[in-house]
């Protein structure tokens, strides 16, 4: 009986699919005839429309990528720079990207550059790490293979071809958005406007200017280009090839988003909970969601085999509440129409899937063997004010300004370039516009086929329903984390620039203000073109010539301290060193000169994140023979202090590097209200540079400059004072 239901399910969606195909150029003939119009003028114009807004939008995205490419230039003058001064603007966990980059090209063959990449036990003392499943080295694996293949080593440097794919990735990224709120609002000027608003804002909209090679970065075009081709499948009335063509798109991208970003799963379980939502309602095709549901399905579990059978994957929360939906689904489709228990599953739909999701995950997390991340749960734990901790991860973390309620500042400038105010109309026109369309479906009015442009009813389109749930959703996280911000904005600028060019909009408030003096459709159609044109030249005048002496004005990194030091550890430190000192400083240490570090900057990994907190000791109130026996635990023979981190003056008080360490040590008394550092040992950071026993008994400086001091670890301890 299954069987045979599926199949007819399927017949039926293809017979629907040729009937739409069929009925649609006999309406347009009809239409076409009412206005005088030959289908030839027709076809000519839709192809003139379709030709002019993809060269828009290809042109724009061109163009922000060759922006993004001028700007890294002037400010950090690449073309005019030797190899290891480039490499040194690549800070912390970029760097350590990029040389996992390097290796690769290094390597004899790609396989075995592989094979070593996936055998690592050159990068951290005493630790061999899968370095491609523990930091999704996928985008370093496909640029090596892209430079070695496409012939570019005789043409273009290795950090030139890497730079360029990812200013490239953003190009795309921006065409994506230009495309989305194109297909919404039927007109690309709601693309130029998204572009405009997305440059103008690019501190709130992404990380590129901070950290090329993050993992967002090469990420988020591809979910992009995901939500993109969600939308037209999304979309009412599609044609067949249109719609498959959707689907296939949706089906890659969702893939590749996932290999690119280990946090992945956890975007696209905000947008499963926006389908969710949007199929709850009966406002899309619940036909259309489960195929998408379908397409996470299958993502997780080719992405599971192909990463190395990353348990991460199994026990997401993504894979229990899509394997949720479809089982509520299926319990109740099996059920027979019109009896009491069909009724209840119908109300308890919301609660079943709830349960469901939960029960799941906690039965794969004791089935599945995998690393569980006890410091992300204490983190969200002690961010929700449940739990207080003197941990210094956890306090380290909260004190990261990503992880921090956004600043008044943030929302200052998207309200200076009119994106926020914009956004907050359209947001509380589509938002009353839903709420009619699930009031009048809980009525049993039926959805209209087809929404007409003097009807009003942008809420019953569900692409719209769908962003503006998805949107809210993002908003909601971007509230309680800055770092969500880049995320959030993106689909901020796109959703606003829809709105302000979608006539549908315009007339879905004139509806509801009943105008009677002017006929509402034209005025509709007026200002959909008038708002966006006022916006842009008002846009333009004021931040167009910011742009431009942002690109024509010479910036200028340069840092001579570390240039030395990594010149000094090059040219003296011996074979099969290990170094030791700040995570942020090894990745560079790791990139500049290949040598093996005792910690990275990487906070997906418990045994890492407490080596980081072992060897930030060396900023706190111990003896030197305990920063000693810590030192040499880990194998290092070479020791840097930061002066930096040491005489760190922060602004928060509470949040330097030394106060976390004198809390997380108990070195912190408190009496009437105020706080003291208190210990019988000094600052060892501090106290090593005075060269007096037992300090020089464990540790000879070999090198200093302004920033940096750096100490061999003595084998033979000398006693002597």
């Amino acid at each position: 009986k299954m069987s045979s239901g599926a199949a007819d399910l399927r017949q039926r969606k293809k017979e629907n699919c040729v009937e739409s195909g069929k009925m649609a150029p006999e309406e347009r003939n009809k239409e076409n005839s009412k206005l005088g119009r030959s289908p030839k003028y027709l076809l000519i114009q839709r192809f003139a429309k379709l030709f002019f807004g993809c060269l828009a939008a290809v042109t724009s995205g061109m163009m922000y990528a060759v922006y993004l490419s001028t700007y890294h230039e002037r400010k950090f003058w690449f073309s005019s720079r030797q190899e290891l001064e480039r490499e040194i603007t690549f800070q912390g966990d970029s760097a350590i990207y990029y040389s996992f980059y390097k290796e690769l090209l290094k390597a004899p063959s790609f396989e075995r550059g592989v094979y070593e990449l996936t055998h690592n036990n050159k990068t951290i003392s005493l630790k061999t790490i899968n370095a491609v499943q523990q930091m999704t080295l996928y985008p370093e694996l496909i640029a090596s293979v892209l430079y070695q293949a496409s012939g570019s080593k005789e043409v273009i440097e290795p950090v030139y071809f890497y730079i360029g794919i990812v200013f490239g990735l953003q190009g795309i990224y921006v065409t994506a958005l230009f495309v989305t709120s194109w297909v919404m609002s039927g007109t690309w000027l709601a693309g130029m406007l998204t572009v405009a608003w997305f440059i103008i804002n690019r501190t709130d909209t992404t990380r590129i200017d901070y950290s090329i090679p993050s993992r967002e970065n090469w990420a988020l075009p591809y979910f992009a280009c995901q939500v993109a081709a969600l939308t037209g499948y999304l979309k009412k009335n599609l044609n067949c090839s249109a719609e498959k063509f959707c689907y296939l798109l949706v089906s890659a991208s969702t893939y590749t988003f996932m290999m690119m970003w280990e946090y992945s799963h956890y975007l696209l379980l905000v947008q499963a909970v926006s389908l969710f939502l949007l199929d709850s309602f009966a406002l899309a095709q619940t036909q259309k969601v489960h195929e998408v549901y379908k397409i996470y399905l299958s993502s997780l579990v080719f992405g599971y085999l192909l990463q190395f059978e990353n348990s991460a994957l199994l026990v997401s929360p993504l894979l229990s509440f899509v394997a949720a939906l479809i089982l509520s689904k299926r319990l109740q489709m099996n059920m027979k129409k019109g009896t009491f228990v069909s009724r209840l599953v119908k109300i308890m739909y919301v609660y079943l899937v709830l349960t469901i999701t939960v029960t799941l995950n906690f039965l794969l997390k004791m089935l599945v063997p995998h690393k569980e991340n006890e410091h992300f749960l204490k983190f969200i734990e002690v961010k929700l004010g449940l739990n207080t901790t003197k941990n210094f991860t956890m306090n380290w973390l909260l004190c990261q300004e990503s992880l921090q309620a956004p600043s008044q500042d943030f929302f200052l400038r998207l309200t200076q370039s009119s994106l926020l105010p914009f956004y907050i109309l359209v947001l509380i026109i589509c938002l009353f516009s839903v709420t009619q369309v699930i009031f009048r479906r809980i009525c049993g009015e039926p959805l209209k086929e087809t929404v007409k442009l003097e009807d009003g009813r942008i809420g019953e389109r569900p692409e719209i329903v769908y962003h503006v749930i998805h949107t809210i959703l993002l908003g909601c996280l971007a509230m309680c984390l800055e770092g969500m911000k880049y995320l959030w904005t993106p689909y901020v600028c796109m959703l606003a620039a829809f709105g302000v060019c979608s006539p549908e909009l315009w007339m879905t408030l004139f509806k509801w203000l009943r105008l009677k003096a002017v006929h509402p459709v034209l005025l509709a159609l007026i200002l959909s073109m008038a708002v966006p044109t006022i916006i842009g030249f008002s846009l333009w005048k004021e931040f167009f010539p910011r742009i431009m002496t942002e690109l024509s004005e010479l910036q200028e990194f340069y840092d001579p301290d570390t240039v030395e030091l990594m010149t000094w550890i090059k040219r003296q430190a011996p074979l099969a060193t290990v170094f030791a000192g700040s995570p942020q400083l090894m990745g560079v240490i790791k990139l500049c000169t290949g040598w093996m570090v005792s910690s990275l900057p990487l906070y997906n990994d418990d045994d890492l994140l407490k080596r980081n907190e072992n060897i930030y000791q060396i900023y706190s109130k111990r003896s030197a023979e305990d920063i000693y026996k810590i030192l040499t635990s880990y194998k290092a023979n070479f020791l840097v202090i930061e002066d930096s981190i040491c005489n760190e003056v922060g602004p928060v008080r509470g949040c330097r590097v030394k106060d976390l360490l004198d809390i997380a040590n108990g070195h912190v008394v408190c009496e009437e209200g105020d706080s003291y550092a208190y210990s019988k040992y000094g600052r060892f950071c501090h106290e090593i540079k005075m060269n007096y026993s037992p300090y020089v008994n464990y540790f000879t400086r070999v090198y200093w400059n302004r920033s940096y001091f750096v100490y061999r670890i003595n084998t033979v301890i000398s006693f002597q004072s």
